[in-house]
């Protein structure tokens, strides 16, 4: 009997699908870990019940030669530099997880946990935004904090503030901002209304700002081209920003933009096949496609199909289903690649937005269409979501897990400055800026203080991951690695509690 390709692979799929798994991992202690990494990052007056105690308070005078408090807020990555685009972008991703997974993050006992890690950044915000035309987008250079490798509580590299204005726009870092504070004031609505309120203020006029006075932040901020360099422009942010101050506000005159602007900024032009800090194509088409329009609206419900078509576009290129063949890559153990410099950061946008789409379809009984004889069920897409949250969880060719402090074994040299030095409660004297390279850096041993719930970069191609401290490509983990996990994770592990062969 002769079986058609298109059969086998359905058969497959099936079994695929009904098979028990060949590791059975603990979300729920996997969420709770990866809250403890947004500690690890934190800048500022430590509060006192901070959980990671090898971290102390650091950047004390951030913002004082400039005149504005811009104590607080997140380190990006191994560094102690805070750029306010990544940080955005991490504060929306945390948000966007307990708006779609609340409950399941307060079933796991972390819904304050995960509140937390948002006000610290959301609290920042406030403060980097004094003035309706002016956010403060940087604090620190990341060219003086590369030549040293101190712990945070020592550092003493340049804190030099770098804002946006009228004559200096940022649209991008204002519109990620503007997502960030407005997707959090979702958040806080009930639990804090007072606090929602004066988050989508700022908000509100975060985006006025950016939307009036366009321009690129890495050229009015030119020292973060080297780092965080927005390649994909503004239009993107704008879209995102807007969109997510209608969901917050249910102001119409944010559809209206949504809507006018759709074709223009590239919102229903660009199919993308990444989402990440830089690039929001792929997230906003997700978020634009599920608006609530109402049938006498025609044209808002043809642009609406419209982002819905660059969305699935998206999830089919992650399922290498593309019509188009262009199809996310793979490596030979099923992790989906993009680029070999901090690789995980695309799969776990990836897998929240293939999580978050199969539950949109299974709760409205649609399947997604990716090419005419093509259809995939939600079951297919959360299968993809799990495979490569179970790959980054230890199921994979290394058997290496890439969440820092879970399983038995996972990277012990992560490219981090303070986590790669004794804490500053042990070792209580001054580690000077060479002094860190020449004591710490190039040594053998594991770092000595665990950068619990951190998402490194990742193995590269073919599977392979060298543990090195100075492997920053592959040891270096970020926020916003992290970030898209913590809904996931919540949402596996209520899956996982009713079926045990999930």
């Amino acid at each position: 009997m002769k079986i058609s390709n298109k059969a086998f692979a359905s058969t497959m799929i099936f079994f695929l699908l009904i098979l028990p798994l060949t590791h059975s991992f603990n979300y729920q202690q996997a969420l709770s870990i990866s809250l403890l990494y947004f500690e690890s990052q934190r800048s500022g007056r430590l509060p006192y019940n901070q959980r990671l105690t090898w971290r102390h308070h650091s950047g004390l005078t951030d913002g004082l030669h400039q005149g504005v408090d811009l104590v607080g807020g997140y380190y990006d990555a191994g560094d102690n530099v805070k750029f306010g685009l990544p940080m955005a972008f991490t504060v929306t991703m945390l948000s966007w997880g307990v708006i779609e997974y609340g409950e399941q993050i307060a079933a796991a006992g972390e819904y304050i946990h995960a509140l937390e890690a948002i006000k610290w950044g959301t609290d920042y915000f406030i403060k980097a935004h004094p003035h309706p035309n002016v956010l403060w987008a940087q604090v620190g250079d990341g060219a003086t904090d590369h030549y040293c490798w101190q712990r945070p509580e020592d550092m003493t590299t340049s804190r030099q503030a770098y804002k946006i204005d009228e004559n200096n726009p940022g649209s991008d870092v204002a519109g990620e901002t503007a997502a960030a504070m407005a997707a959090a004031a979702i958040v806080f609505s009930r639990t804090n209304p007072h606090y929602s309120h004066l988050l989508l203020h700022h908000a509100e006029e975060l985006f006025e700002f950016g939307d009036k006075y366009r321009g690129k932040y890495d050229e009015s901020i030119e020292v973060v081209k080297g780092y965080y360099p927005s390649a994909s422009g503004y239009m993107d942010e704008l879209l995102w920003a807007a969109t997510w101050l209608y969901k917050a506000s249910g102001k119409e005159e944010y559809l209206k933009y949504v809507i006018e602007n759709a074709l223009d900024f590239g919102g229903i032009s660009w199919a993308i096949n990444e989402f990440s800090w830089d690039i929001k194509y792929a997230g906003l088409q997700i978020l634009a496609s599920m608006l609530a329009v109402e049938e006498k609206q025609k044209e808002e419900k043809l642009i609406v199909e419209a982002y819905k078509s660059k969305a699935e576009h998206y999830l089919c290129s992650c399922l290498n289903k593309s019509s188009t063949n262009n199809n996310l890559k793979r490596t030979p153990g099923g992790l989906l690649y993009t680029r070999k410099w901090n690789n995980l950061q695309y799969v776990t946008t990836a897998t929240f937005l293939l999580t978050l789409y199969s539950d949109h379809l299974e709760s409205s009984n649609q399947r997604l269409r990716c090419s005419n004889d093509d259809e995939v069920g939600p079951e297919e897409m959360l299968s993809l979501a799990k495979s490569q949250v179970d790959y980054i969880l230890g199921e994979n060719p290394m058997g290496m897990s890439y969440l820092v402090g879970f399983g038995g074994r996972y990277p012990e040299r992560v490219h981090h400055r303070g986590a790669s030095m004794e804490s500053v409660k042990e070792k209580r004297g001054f580690i000077g800026c060479v002094q860190g390279y020449d004591d710490w850096y190039g040594r053998v041993d594991g770092n000595p203080n665990v950068l619990m719930g951190a998402v490194v970069g990742g193995p590269n191609e073919r599977d392979e991951f060298n543990d090195e401290r100075s492997n920053f490509r592959q040891t270096e983990a970020c926020t916003y690695n992290t970030a898209p996990l913590v809904g996931v994770f919540a949402r596996f592990n209520q899956l996982q509690s009713q079926n045990h062969d999930f």
